[in-house]
């Protein structure tokens, strides 16, 4: 066995509990590289968090070591916590085109270190990080500039899948680069990080061209209306084909949501799309155009509250009315946990008088479980190491990859913080690392903990109960009070038995503090909590937070 230290650590913080937040760091003697640093929504029970990044601790605490990020693509599950985590861990960030486009775009709005460099890459492109090279290999996603990593280790390679499928017809660019994961799989590939999102799927994903078959039906089907389209801002592919499909059409083109406006212009920019001369106007020429000549591409397709789609829905938009007639296309599948946010935008525009269709109008970015096959088949790897998807994805996946030979005792399903250790002969777990998820609420980042969640939903299940009571400094009396205020709990100006029988017990506490001569502010507090708490629950089987406020005078 070699040392600890020439061996290779695979320290997955982020990414192998949930469809998000995916962060890998590689570790061998005195050099770290990460690949990707993304971002999770928040769950429905997350009250006020605005979305969940990795806990990096490991990476603080070992900053020297750190040689930069790697991000195989521009989605916010894997870049979306950069603009937080470079604050702390500020390195390198290596990317291709659009996804450094993306980037630049977020850290302008939150200011790194100076001293961050970004660097753009090609495929093909082998860059070198302390002990480790990473080559960017070309894939098919949902998005433009995907890659895989190879990187290439002192014990053996690692391939690093990120989000994949194999398409053959894409819109932009090529198909995957399978032959180079061929020439690496002859070479010897020690482990393969493969994505588990489509692992319950049979077959192969359909090619992004579907799409627009089934774009072009819609539109000869509702040549004379205003069509509305609504998809996520980083398919670029799939926002080209809707722009083509318009122009064969002869409909100009409007593009409205902040994110779509900003990522498209990029996308112009960077030659990625192609927008025909005179087919894109502003959403202030609108006017100028008959309703059947004009499409509207737009955010909001998974139902969120602020996006144009749902403003649009809810009658709110400033500058677009939703008309009978109007014909909507939902070009996305509800991300789970935002079917009910979907389903209601929907009602809202069918109620407005719109047609809204969203079968066939979506093809997955992620790859199936044939294409997952194909991949071992290519890259033949000694060890698994599924990620990116919740335990029951990758224990799946970890089945289907034992199905294909690879020896049950190679397979590991990890956890964030669990530490792989390889020297390319032996594999096995050591300590873990700290690591979780860091809930971020407006600008604070790790503040928000059980407690308060907590006490956020009981606050909006049960309200809140403030009783106040003003006391005299060295004699412990009571000057005024116990008043009682409460919001969401009951309104007190129906319920004023109510608030006389909680305001007897808060005197009763009080009265029995005074004979026990108990003093300490706080230990009075938590009398008056515990004794009304145990009143509201036997009296309305209700748990408010309870807050006593003494003040000293």
């Amino acid at each position: 066995m070699t040392e600890p230290n020439n061996r290779l650590r695979i320290i997955p913080l982020g990414g192998l509990e949930q469809i998000g937040m995916n962060m890998t760091a590689l570790e061998y003697g005195d050099s770290i590289i990460v690949v990707d640093c993304g971002l999770a929504f928040p769950d429905d029970d997350m009250l006020g968090v605005d979305m969940v990044i990795p806990d990096v601790t490991y990476l603080i605490e070992n900053i020297d070591k750190v040689k930069g990020f790697f991000i195989t693509h521009g989605h916010e599950d894997h870049i979306g916590a950069l603009p937080y985590v470079l604050q702390k861990v500020p390195v390198t960030v290596y990317g291709m085109k659009l996804t450094m486009a993306i980037i630049e775009g977020k850290l302008a709005e939150h200011p790194v270190p100076k001293g961050v460099k970004r660097k753009i890459v090609t495929y093909g492109q082998t860059i070198t990080a302390g002990d480790f090279r990473v080559e960017f290999i070309r894939v098919n996603h949902s998005i433009v500039d995907a890659a895989a990593l190879a990187i290439f280790t002192p014990v053996g390679t690692i391939i690093h899948s990120g989000d994949f499928k194999i398409d053959y017809t894409p819109v932009f660019g090529e198909p995957a680069d399978l032959g180079r994961f061929a020439e690496l799989g002859k070479k010897g590939v020690l482990a393969l990080l493969c994505e588990s999102t489509n692992i319950f799927k049979e077959g192969f994903t359909h090619s992004e061209q579907w799409v627009g078959k089934t774009l072009d039906m819609l539109f000869a089907e509702h040549k004379n209306s205003r069509i509305i389209v609504s998809t996520f801002a980083s398919n670029v592919s799939r926002v080209q084909q809707i722009i083509n499909t318009a122009a064969r059409y002869g409909k100009k083109v409007v593009v409205d949501g902040r994110s779509m406006v900003n990522i498209i212009t990029a996308a112009i920019d960077l030659g990625y799309i192609n927008m025909p001369d005179g087919c894109l106007i502003s959403i202030d020429e609108l006017k100028n155009y008959p309703k059947e000549q004009t499409v509207l591409i737009t955010t909001g397709s998974q139902g969120e509250t602020m996006a144009s789609l749902a403003r649009m829905a809810a009658n709110i938009h400033r500058k677009i009315k939703i008309e009978p007639g109007d014909t909507i296309i939902l070009s996305s599948t509800p991300i789970p946990g935002n079917e009910k946010a979907v389903a209601k935008v929907i009602n809202d525009l069918s109620l407005l008088g719109a047609k809204v269709a969203f079968q066939d109008t979506h093809v997955s970015g992620h790859a199936c479980r044939e294409e997952i096959k194909l991949l071992y088949a290519l890259t033949k790897p000694k060890y698994s190491i599924p990620i990116h998807g919740e335990f029951r994805h990758r224990r799946e996946h970890a089945q289907m990859v034992e199905e294909l030979g690879i020896p049950h005792e190679n397979i590991f399903v990890l956890q964030s913080g669990d530490v792989l250790e390889m020297d390319g002969e032996t594999a096995e777990l050591a300590d873990p690392v700290t690591a979780g998820g860091l809930m971020v609420d407006g600008l604070g980042i790790g503040d928000i903990g059980n407690v308060v969640l907590h006490d956020r939903q009981t606050l909006s299940q049960h309200g809140i109960v403030i009783i106040s009571v003003v006391m005299e400094k060295g004699t412990d009396q009571v000057l005024a009070g116990p008043e009682l205020l409460s919001r969401g709990f009951v309104y007190i100006r129906e319920n004023e038995e109510l608030v006389e029988e909680a305001r007897d017990v808060a005197i009763d506490s009080l009265v029995s503090c005074q004979e026990r001569h108990i003093t300490d502010r706080n230990r009075i507090k938590n009398i008056i909590r515990d004794d009304l708490n145990d009143f509201l629950w036997r009296r309305m089987k209700r748990s408010p937070v309870i807050m006593p406020v003494i003040m000293d005078v």
